[in-house]
C-alpha cells in the first residue's frame, strides 16, 4: 500500500469517527437514542482460551422473518439492518464461570472477548455459555443491557471444516454484484435458497467416515456482519449443522482485500487448532481456490481436502483445474 493510499484511508477513518461521535451526541442531547442492544456472534475456542466477539447498537426494530413475509418487509428489515447505529466505545463485561473480563468496542460498536482458562475445560462437547452485560455507557430508558453468547470447544474431532457460504452452502449469484444485492435484498432466512443437499453434506462431514465424530465446521464469508442474523437463521431454518460466523466489517475504509481478510482468518483456525487437520470447502466464483491452494503450500500436512463448487464458466473451470493439480503435486 503507497503511502498516499494509507494517509487518505487514515483520514477516511478519521472523518468517519468523528461524524459518528457527533452524531452519537446529537441524540443524546435531543433524547433521539433508541435503547442499547448486545449482540454476540457465535464464538470458538478450546480447552485453554475461549473467544467471542460481538457488537453494540442501538436496537433497530428488526422484526422475526417468517416463510410468507412479503418483499417489502424483508426489504426495510435489510434497511435497519445496514442503517443500525453503533455505541462506539462501549464497554462490556463478560463473564464465564467464575471468569470475568472487560472489554471497549471499537469505532464501529466491535468488541472482543478473550478467557484465558487457568484449568482445561472438563471436556464437556458443544457449546459453552458466556454472559455480556454493558457497562457503559447507560441504555436510555431500558435499565441493565445484557445477553449471552455461545462459544464452540470441539471435543472428539477426527477434523476441522472452513467453508465459505455464498455460493457454496446459499446461492447468492456472488459474481454479479447487482444480483447478489437484489437476492440479499428481497430475501430472509426461510425464502432464501441451500444448494441440494448442502445439510446432508456438512452433517457428514461433523459426523466424519465412521458417524460418530463431532467435526467442528467454522464458516468464512465476506458477507457484512450486517447480515449475520439472516445467515446464522439461514443454517437453523435449512437444518446446516451450525458453527462460529466469520464475516466482514463493511466499513467504508475496509472494503475489498477479500483474499487476506478470509486467508487470515483460515491462518488463525488453523494455528488456534494445531493439532487438527482442515477439509475447505469453497465455490469457484471468486477467489476461493487461490486461497486454498495458498493454504495448502502454507499448510501441506494440515490438509486433508478441498471441495471446490462449479459456479463458473468452462473458462474459469479449466483455471480451477490447474490450480487443483498444483495443489494435489
Amino acid at each position: 500500500m503507497t503511502g498516499l493510499k494509507r494517509r487518505a484511508i487514515s483520514a477516511a477513518n478519521a472523518l468517519e469517527e468523528r461524524f459518528d461521535a457527533v452524531r452519537f451526541r446529537f441524540k443524546r442531547r435531543f433524547g433521539l437514542l433508541d435503547p442499547f442492544e448486545i449482540l454476540p456472534y457465535r464464538g470458538h475456542g478450546t480447552n485453554r482460551e475461549l473467544f467471542l466477539r460481538g457488537r453494540v447498537l442501538e436496537e433497530t426494530g428488526i422484526t422475526h422473518a417468517g416463510q410468507d413475509d412479503p418483499t417489502w418487509k424483508n426489504v426495510l428489515n435489510m434497511a435497519r439492518r445496514f442503517a443500525s447505529d453503533e455505541v462506539a466505545g462501549a464497554r462490556v463485561g463478560a463473564s464465564f464461570g467464575d471468569l470475568r473480563v472487560e472489554t471497549t468496542a471499537d469505532a464501529e460498536g466491535f468488541f472482543d472477548v478473550r478467557f484465558r482458562l487457568s484449568e482445561p475445560l472438563d471436556g464437556t462437547v458443544g457449546w459453552h455459555s458466556v454472559e455480556l452485560e454493558l457497562l457503559s455507557p447507560p441504555s436510555p430508558g431500558a435499565g441493565g443491557v445484557r445477553s449471552t453468547g455461545h462459544v464452540l470447544v470441539p471435543q472428539r474431532a477426527d477434523f476441522g471444516v472452513i467453508s465459505d457460504l455464498d455460493d457454496t452452502v446459499v446461492m447468492s449469484s456472488a459474481t454479479s454484484v447487482l444480483k447478489m444485492a437484489w437476492i440479499v435484498l428481497r430475501n430472509n432466512a426461510h425464502t432464501r435458497l441451500p444448494f441440494e443437499g448442502v445439510a446432508a453434506f456438512y452433517e457428514a462431514l461433523q459426523r466424519g467416515p465412521e458417524g460418530r465424530s463431532i467435526n467442528p465446521i467454522f464458516y468464512v464469508s465476506s458477507s457484512p456482519w450486517n447480515i449475520y442474523d439472516v445467515l446464522e437463521d439461514f443454517l437453523n431454518v435449512h437444518g446446516v449443522p451450525p458453527g462460529p460466523l466469520f464475516l466482514k466489517d463493511w466499513s467504508p475504509t475496509v472494503l475489498g482485500k477479500h483474499q487476506n481478510y478470509k486467508l487470515g482468518v483460515i491462518r488463525n483456525l488453523l494455528d488456534t487448532y494445531g493439532d487438527l487437520p482442515f477439509v475447505l470447502v469453497g465455490d469457484s466464483g471468486e477467489e476461493d481456490p487461490e486461497i486454498y491452494l495458498q493454504t495448502v503450500r502454507e499448510y501441506p500436512t494440515r490438509i486433508k481436502a478441498v471441495y471446490i463448487r462449479d459456479v463458473t464458466s468452462a473458462e474459469r473451470d479449466a483455471e480451477v483445474r490447474k490450480l487443483a493439480d498444483e495443489a494435489r503435486r
